[in-house]
């Protein structure tokens, strides 16, 4: 069996619950979202990355 199918498979609502419990006492519910909005910012800028790479590839092979 897959490790990865047997970790998921292992985590339920009662994790996830123990999970943003312990999310806001490590952090407050004042950081939470700011950590949020770094984390999309971050992945916004990954995608516009991946898509410049893209671009600037495809026209290399297009020359």
């Amino acid at each position: 069996m897959n490790f990865a199918m047997v970790f998921l498979g292992m985590i339920g609502w009662p994790q996830i619950v123990l999970i943003i419990v312990a999310l806001l006492l490590l952090f407050g519910g004042r950081k939470i979202p700011e950590l949020m909005r770094g984390l999309g910012s971050g992945v916004k800028e990954f995608k516009d990355a991946v898509k410049e790479e893209e671009k600037a590839k495809s026209e290399s092979t297009n020359k």
